[in-house]
């Protein structure tokens, strides 16, 4: 719907220029890492992180032969895009970041904390590093007070205590750390524990 096109989603800006810089570091990734590099996602490569968040542009055909098997339906993407060529799933990710779906632009401050945090999963995976922009890092600590709820209940137990802005969250024993490093802890990435405090 080309009226849709005038409209500006908040967060609109923040998840274009995210998919540019996760598609930058796949770019700078050797075709080893690229096909066959650790991350933080269970049995996925980089490439396979890549495909799972392009499909999220496609919510219905992605999600809704699944039903409610939300992980059945994210391998059942990757298995798909393990067909494409490197260039070719390159090709896709630039279409992806400059003309996000409707549905993706509408959930752009929801989906910012999940892609953030994706593209965190390839770079901490690999033990490469980076500058977390400050609305990236505000969005995967939401992500993962979200999903905490959902896969371990560590929000319900702890005082969350961001020592790089943000005000605490919840209440117990407290845990510190920069808002990445929380929401990454909080949605399961234990391998981050050892960069947080707790008191």
């Amino acid at each position: 719907m080309p009226f849709l096109d005038a409209i500006s989603f908040p967060h609109e800006d923040e998840l274009r220029a995210e998919r540019r810089r996760m598609i930058e570091t796949m770019a700078e990734l050797s075709d080893e890492e690229f096909q066959s590099g650790r991350t933080l996602c269970s049995r996925w490569a980089p490439r396979d992180v890549l495909a799972h968040v392009i499909l999220l542009d496609y919510p219905l055909a992605s999600y809704l032969p699944h039903g409610p098997r939300i992980n059945a339906a994210n391998q059942a993407q990757v298995e798909r895009a393990r067909r494409l060529s490197r260039d070719r799933l390159m090709e896709w990710a630039a279409h992806w970041a400059d003309r996000p779906s409707v549905t993706s632009r509408a959930g752009a401050a929801f989906l910012l904390g999940d892609l953030g945090m994706h593209h965190q999963d390839v770079l901490r995976g690999l033990g490469h590093e980076r500058t977390v922009p400050d609305t990236v890092a505000t969005a995967i600590f939401r992500e993962g007070l979200q999903l905490s709820l959902w896969l371990n209940r560590r929000v319900l137990r702890h005082r969350l205590v961001p020592t790089d802005g943000h005000r605490p969250v919840g209440r117990g024993p407290e845990v510190r750390g920069t808002r990445e490093a929380l929401g990454m802890w909080l949605a399961g990435r234990d391998s981050v524990k050892g960069e947080l405090e707790f008191v």
